[in-house]
C-alpha cells in the first residue's frame, strides 16, 4: 500500500511540474519575443535575446521531458503526446494544451489506476 501511495504522490508532483513547465515555457516565449522586438526594433539591443534565449531553450527541453513523463504516468495515447510535444513550438501553445488536457481529465490521478502496471503484462 505504501508503494501505491508513494507512486500516487510522485505522479501528482510530476503532473504539477508539467503544469508549471507549460506556463513557464509560455512566459519564456513572451520574454523571448519581447527580447527579439527590442533587438530588431529601434532600441537595437541584444541583451533580451542573450538572456531569454537560453532560458527559453532550457524550459523547452524541460517541458518536452515532462510531457514524456506525464504521458507515461497518465497513459496517454500517442496522438495527444505528439500534440503536447508539438505545442512547445508555437508561442503560448503549451498553456492551451495544458488547459485542454486538464479539462479532459488527462492530468488527474485516478487511484484505481495506480495499481495497474505501466506496461502490458504478457
Amino acid at each position: 500500500m505504501a508503494g501505491n501511495r508513494w507512486g500516487s504522490e510522485m505522479r501528482e508532483k510530476i503532473t504539477k511540474l508539467f503544469v508549471a513547465a507549460a506556463i513557464a515555457e509560455a512566459c519564456s516565449w513572451l520574454a523571448l519575443l519581447v527580447g527579439m522586438a527590442v533587438k530588431y526594433g529601434p532600441p537595437d539591443n541584444e541583451i533580451g535575446v542573450k538572456i531569454f534565449g537560453p532560458i527559453h531553450g532550457a524550459l523547452f527541453v524541460v517541458y518536452g521531458v515532462l510531457v514524456l513523463a506525464v504521458a507515461r504516468l497518465h497513459r496517454w495515447r500517442l496522438l495527444p503526446t505528439l500534440v503536447a510535444l508539438a505545442c512547445a513550438v508555437p508561442p503560448f501553445a503549451t498553456v492551451f494544451f495544458e488547459r485542454w488536457a486538464a479539462r479532459r481529465g488527462m492530468l488527474t490521478t485516478n487511484p484505481a489506476d495506480s495499481s495497474r502496471p505501466l506496461t502490458p503484462v504478457g
